[in-house]
């Protein structure tokens, strides 16, 4: 019962204050993406339907994941959503009835930048809220009169008003603390999170990796946000790209960068970290991952840090899971991540890229990881496998293998539901740009559950969020909701 116990741990669904809202991408700061709805059992999955009266129209597109806040003073219930038209709006999570809306400033487009795709350029990454000072933060690409500019801010949950000491711009504060970043080249993708009263965004490159970037994290600490924190890549390149951006367990953060150029020794680049709070960066071994062909691995522009790193217990061995655009998946052991070269286990699990977040779960005395991509020991499925299911059991060595595949086309970010943290899983993934259709699965088999029609305005990597009565898709222009009977 103790290894069961420890496993069930593992995929940590939110906290119970967490259940009444949805604060941070994939439910919680480990990003296990495991939603407790006691009501979505196996069974009524089918029943799942569109609600027709949800009327939330959203301003531009939507790369972010929606919000869910509850206010405790007066139980109001707030779906939140952010914009590349760099537009924050609050809607009535029942009606879809809009209750406030922020506009931050023009967003960038696409012609001001020297390469990307993401055209115009606003708020990507996803937002994260802060329930004790009940507000959202998140950072959005600002076309100002000297150029595009890194601007993150925090906004009152009230009505959007901007709070004292925001917006903080990044490149002038890190400026200020002697570090050159160059809003042009650098961009902003993944999720934000919060530890210890501060907020970290990561950075990245564009589409194209040109100009001068790196990867960077940025710490901006509510009590003093003109004090700015911040982890750098030595060498050019190293981009902090996946959507769910890091996994936080305790005090310590982690988080993946991708290939690096012209680095003759490591620099950094295709790496897991581990840092505090501080983003003080170790030379130790136990504080950094990269693997022994990370050469290779720039060469090919095959990047680690296209997926986050994810936290799992599996037994009694605390775990680190990066999934790479090699198509292979890295066990580390989270409390000594073993430096160049040392993993715990490796093993190919995709025969394409991995871009897009994991989300996992228990069952039984083993852990499951639903990530997009399809499976390289699964039956062949054609078209539309690109969703696989890995198991990873104790032992020594530790077991990684495919349980099963669903037919799914579209790169979308999968999450789970379950009625108590592991019973009745469900994993729901959205086909984002293939079949634009919202897909259930049976966690223990991968027997199919559900599939929606088809939904416009989905964007790549995009994943839904789970509440106690409804799911909830941001796309292009509007917000769906799926009633839970």
């Amino acid at each position: 019962m103790a290894a069961a116990f420890a496993v069930a741990m593992s995929a940590a669904p939110a906290t119970a204050q967490q259940q009444q809202s949805v604060l941070t991408y994939h439910g919680d700061a480990g990003r296990s993406g495991n939603f407790v709805v006691p009501a979505l059992t196996w069974q009524n999955a089918a029943s799942v339907e569109p609600d027709g009266a949800f009327a939330a129209r959203v301003d531009g597109h939507v790369y972010a994941q929606p919000l869910y806040w509850t206010d405790p003073a007066t139980h109001q219930a707030l779906l939140l959503t952010a914009s590349e038209s760099n537009v924050v709006q609050a809607f009535d999570a029942q009606s879809g009835k809009q209750a406030w809306r922020k506009s931050v400033g023009r967003p960038v487009p696409g012609a001001a930048l020297p390469c990307g795709n993401i055209n115009p350029l606003g708020i990507t990454g996803t937002p994260v809220i802060d329930p004790a000072t009940q507000a959202i933060y998140f950072d959005a690409a600002v076309d100002e009169a000297g150029g595009p500019r890194h601007e993150i801010f925090g906004l009152s949950l009230k009505d959007g008003s901007i709070l004292h000491g925001f917006p903080v711009d990044v490149g002038r504060a890190l400026q200020g603390a002697g570090r050159r970043f160059d809003p042009r080249t650098q961009n902003q993708r993944t999720a934000l999170t919060l530890l210890d009263g501060t907020i970290y965004a990561g950075f990245s490159g564009h589409f194209g990796d040109c100009g001068d970037y790196h990867g960077f994290v940025v710490g901006v600490p509510l009590h003093d946000p003109g004090k700015v924190l911040s982890f750098e890549t030595r060498a050019r390149g190293g981009g902090i790209w996946a959507p769910g951006g890091f996994g936080v367990v305790g005090h310590d953060m982690f988080f993946a960068t991708g290939n690096t150029f012209g680095a003759k020794e490591w620099s950094d680049g295709e790496a897991v970290f581990r840092v505090g709070a501080d983003l003080h960066r170790s030379d130790n071994k136990r504080d950094f991952f990269a693997p022994a062909d990370w050469r290779s691995l720039d060469a090919r522009d095959e990047d680690l840090g296209g997926s986050n790193p994810l936290p799992l217990d599996v037994g009694n061995q605390a775990l680190i899971l990066a999934l790479g655009k090699d198509r292979k998946a890295y066990l580390l052991d989270r409390n000594n991540l073993g430096g160049i070269g040392g993993q715990l286990a490796v093993e190919t699990v995709s025969r394409t890229p991995i871009r897009t977040s994991p989300a996992a779960y228990p069952l039984g005395n083993a852990v499951m990881v639903a990530f997009e991509g399809p499976g390289d020991r699964c039956p062949a499925m054609g078209r539309g496998g690109d969703l696989t299911v890995l198991k990873i059991a104790a032992g020594a060595p530790l077991a990684m293998n495919a349980a099963w595949c669903g037919a799914v086309d579209g790169g979308g970010s999968p999450m789970v539901t379950t009625t108590d943290g592991h019973s009745n899983p469900i994993v729901w993934v959205l086909g984002a740009e293939g079949d634009n259709r919202l897909h259930a699965f049976r966690g223990d088999t991968g027997a199919p559950l559900f599939t929606s029609a088809p939904l416009s305005g989905l964007r790549h990597f995009q994943t839904l969020i789970a509440t106690q009565d409804r799911l909830y898709v941001g796309a292009d222009g509007r917000v769906y909701a799926f009633k839970i009977k």
